[in-house]
This record gives structure tokens, C-alpha cells and sequence, in this order.
């Protein structure tokens, strides 16, 4: 009897790990090939925040992406990966309707789940001061219109509440109930000061709850253990990855301006065998060798082997 499609089934994967009582750690994926890695190190699930979104196109985090954007670096993301992907999808795109169609669509590109916030457009990262907020009202017809656009009941809905930095800590509590009470699975508080605001959520709010452990915000860095002795469900590290990366590359491209070489670089890169190792390059070269009668070589390939989809200079 065939299992359930790899979508469903990370999908059923995140609704377990809800149940289970454990922090599921949520790293953030910049890259598709990032996610091998997460996987390979032991990680429950893989995050797509939108703010790296942004990012890579070279924007500010202010609600400047589209749906369409968002759905397709997600669809690539999710397909490196049989980990459950929770992808950031700021306010919904629009009013009830978009929202509904902003769920239809993330679910149809094999997504596990989804938060939306409830501030206004344009939006403001969640650590940085000036947000407006809709109304609780507003907040719970996005919700509600995800909810009953979802087709698979299994699709994570996750709220944000972006009123702690707004309206102070009760404001942002009794919101979170009401998002409950909407029929959210999940809810993320943004920008809570530390532990003790994180015990007094845990203390009030009846569901799963999400810590984001962003760099350079307003919310202390904890450990796992400190953060799952608090009662929260899932971690995420939304941006670390990319922010690692890029500070290597601007210390690479800084040395190769210094001194007109990467000679000296060359001992922090990863491997070519490494890379090769991720990407899977000898599944695809056996695959190839089927297909045009060549022998795998059994040690590390230096170059593509010379086949008909690998011809081209790979270098």
C-alpha cells in the first residue's frame, strides 16, 4: 500500500512533532541546498523566512515581495528536503481572499505550513520599532480565511502577533488567545524581551508556541534547553545562515581586493568532493550511466564525467 505524498507526509511529520512535547529547532534555509545540511545535522524542520527572502533580491523587509515570489523560492526549497518547511508569508498579500489564496497556493507548492502577522502593509521587520498593527478583528478574518482555504487539515497555521513591541505584553496575550480561538495552530509571539515574558505566554496562551531566536533583536539569544524548559515548540533561526554566509563573503571578497588572490582562502572553503557530497552528484552520474554506458568512477570525480547532459565546462 503506497504512503502518503512527500508533501502530506511532512506535513504529518510537523503535526507530531507539535504533539510530541519536543522543540522542534527550525533553522533557516537560504539556499536550497542549505536544507541537506540542516537535514544532515539532525534538525526537525527547515524555515524560510521572508526577510532572507527579501534579501537575496536585494530588498529591505517591508512587504515588498510578492505571493508569487515568496511561493516559488519556497517550492524550491521544500523540494531539496522530506523535512516539514514553515514558510513566512508576512501578512497574507492582501485582504480575507488573498489570504485564502495565499494558503491554496503555498499548500499546492508542498509546504507544511505557514505564519501570518498581524500587522499592517506596508509591514516592518518584527524587531524593529514603527509597526502598526490591524485590528484583532481584521487579524481573525485572516486566520479564518486561512483556515478554510487550507485543503489538507494537516497544513500548519501559524499566527503572529507583532503587539508586544506595539501595545506591551497583555495586549499581545490576549490577542494570541483570540488567534487560538480563530483556530490557529501554532502561535509565534515576535519580539518578546527574554525568558520571563516567554513563561508568561507559555503561562497563558493554550498552544503550540514559537520562539524566534533572531540575531541583533530584541529578544535575548537562549539555548535549546532554556527554551524547551520554558514549554515553547518550535525554534526558529531565521536568518543566521544567511548572515554566517555573508560574512564570509565579504571577508573573501575583501581579501581578494588586498591581496589579488583567494590563495589564502582557500583552507575556509568547502571542498569540491563536499559539494559533490550535497549535491549528490554521484546518484545523478549513476543515473547517467545507465542511460550512456560509462563506469562511475569509484574515487572522487575532479571534472563531470564527459556525457551528453554533462558536456559543458561545470568549472
Amino acid at each position: 500500500m503506497n504512503g502518503p505524498a512527500p508533501a502530506q507526509a511532512a506535513r504529518q511529520q510537523l503535526r507530531r512533532g507539535l504533539d510530541s512535547g519536543r522543540l522542534l529547532r527550525f533553522p533557516g534555509a537560504f539556499t536550497p541546498l542549505s536544507t541537506r545540511l540542516i537535514a544532515e545535522l539532525g534538525f526537525e524542520g527547515v524555515y524560510i523566512s521572508g526577510a532572507v527572502l527579501a534579501a537575496e533580491l536585494g530588498l529591505p523587509d517591508i512587504g515588498l515581495t510578492t505571493l508569487t515570489e515568496v511561493a516559488g523560492r519556497a517550492e524550491q526549497i521544500a523540494a531539496t528536503t522530506s523535512l516539514p518547511t514553515l514558510v513566512d508569508a508576512d501578512t497574507g498579500f492582501g485582504a480575507p481572499l488573498n489570504v485564502a489564496r495565499t494558503i491554496q497556493t503555498l499548500e499546492g507548492k508542498g509546504i507544511s505550513g505557514c505564519h501570518l502577522e498581524d500587522q499592517m502593509s506596508p509591514k516592518r521587520c518584527g524587531h524593529l520599532d514603527g509597526k502598526t498593527l490591524v485590528s484583532t478583528e481584521d487579524m481573525v478574518q485572516r486566520i479564518a480565511a486561512a483556515v478554510a482555504a487550507r485543503s489538507d487539515p494537516d497544513f500548519v497555521i501559524c499566527a503572529r502577533t507583532d503587539a508586544r513591541g506595539v501595545d506591551g505584553l497583555p495586549a499581545a496575550i490576549e490577542r494570541a488567545q483570540a488567534y487560538v480561538a480563530a483556530g490557529a495552530d501554532l502561535i509565534f509571539p515576535e519580539a518578546l524581551s527574554g525568558p520571563e515574558e516567554m513563561r508568561v505566554f507559555r503561562e497563558e496562551v493554550e498552544a503550540p508556541l514559537l520562539a524566534n531566536m533572531t540575531e541583533f533583536g530584541k529578544t535575548a539569544l537562549l539555548d535549546v534547553d532554556t527554551i524547551a524548559a520554558i514549554g515553547f515548540n518550535v525554534v526558529i533561526y531565521p536568518v543566521t545562515l544567511l548572515r554566517l554566509a555573508m560574512g564570509a563573503v565579504e571577508e573573501g571578497l575583501r581579501v581578494i581586493a588586498q591581496q589579488g588572490t583567494q590563495r589564502d582562502l582557500v583552507a575556509r572553503m568547502q571542498t569540491r568532493s563536499r559539494l559533490y557530497e550535497l549535491l549528490r552528484y554521484r546518484d545523478y552520474a549513476a543515473f547517467d550511466s545507465q542511460i550512456f554506458a560509462f563506469d562511475v568512477p569509484t574515487g572522487e570525480p575532479v571534472e563531470p564525467p564527459p556525457t551528453a547532459s554533462t558536456r559543458k565546462d561545470q568549472r
